[in-house]
């Protein structure tokens, strides 16, 4: 069994049990009592777990979310290296639609002045970044605004999307697997992204390792809808295989 799928077991386990005891699982998975430990402790800078003395108890349900300030912490030099990486697929002019995400936040800061692009994005800490960059024609979308991931949602945003068609999509997600594709907790934010994927040419999701097999309540793509999936290096050999058979190109950051 890969990590990434024993993290995603222990997850659930935890999320249906309230409690995850690391003798017993070591047993069932006939691994070292060690190895789930390091499993939970990855769990638990995600903050889907706690850990507690002989395993772990949840802290999160499925429809949990954190808040900005606590995801931008997490994983944050994977985050970096996957902005980097996604820079060689902005255009040197045209249209471009940046989702509300932390590694969408570090995209636009790293988006270099040179380049004649219209941004289109949903996200107040995007629009914030990219507002007095010189070269970039900004356009933000309106609506509800959610507190958790200041991103705007529901019927404005929807609507403004419909009619557009850019040259590249960057998007992020809460969740990602070969089986069930692109997912999010919040469904008013799904429906937005969702609509981001069918207003652009390319599409393009930014997404860390420990976002794999972490699937979420809502699903707003398939991987076969999705061009690029830009991640990092500490995914699995065989979790690449499996995502780039379901669809997309994998880069590894």
């Amino acid at each position: 069994m890969y990590a990434a799928e024993r993290h995603q077991l222990l997850a659930q386990r935890a999320r249906r049990d309230g409690r995850v005891d690391v003798g017993d699982v070591a047993a069932e998975l006939g691994v070292a009592p060690e190895t789930i430990r390091r499993d939970l402790g990855v769990l638990e800078r995600q903050g889907v777990v706690r850990r507690v003395y002989g395993g772990a108890v949840a802290v999160e349900r499925l429809d949990f979310e954190p808040e900005v300030a606590q995801r931008d912490q997490t994983n944050a030099a994977e985050k970096d290296a996957i902005a980097r990486a996604a820079l060689d697929l902005v255009p040197d002019r045209g249209s471009i639609l940046l989702d509300a995400g932390t590694t969408t936040s570090r995209l636009a800061t790293l988006l270099p002045a040179d380049r004649e692009l219209t941004v289109i994005t949903n996200s107040i800490p995007v629009a914030s970044i990219l507002a007095t960059r010189p070269g970039i024609t900004l356009h933000i979308l309106g609506g509800r605004v959610r507190g958790t991931t200041l991103a705007a949602v529901e019927a404005w945003t929807l609507r403004a999307l419909e009619g557009l068609l850019v040259d590249v999509a960057f998007l992020g997600a809460n969740g990602f697997s070969a089986e069930h594709g692109c997912t999010t907790p919040d469904m008013a934010e799904s429906a937005v992204k969702a609509a981001v994927v069918a207003a652009a040419r390319k599409r393009v999701l930014l997404a860390d390792h420990s976002k794999y097999g972490t699937d979420q309540l809502s699903r707003f793509a398939r991987l076969a809808e999705i061009d690029v999936l830009i991640t990092d290096s500490g995914i699995d050999a065989g979790a690449v295989a499996e995502l780039e058979e379901a669809g997309p190109e994998v880069v590894l950051a």
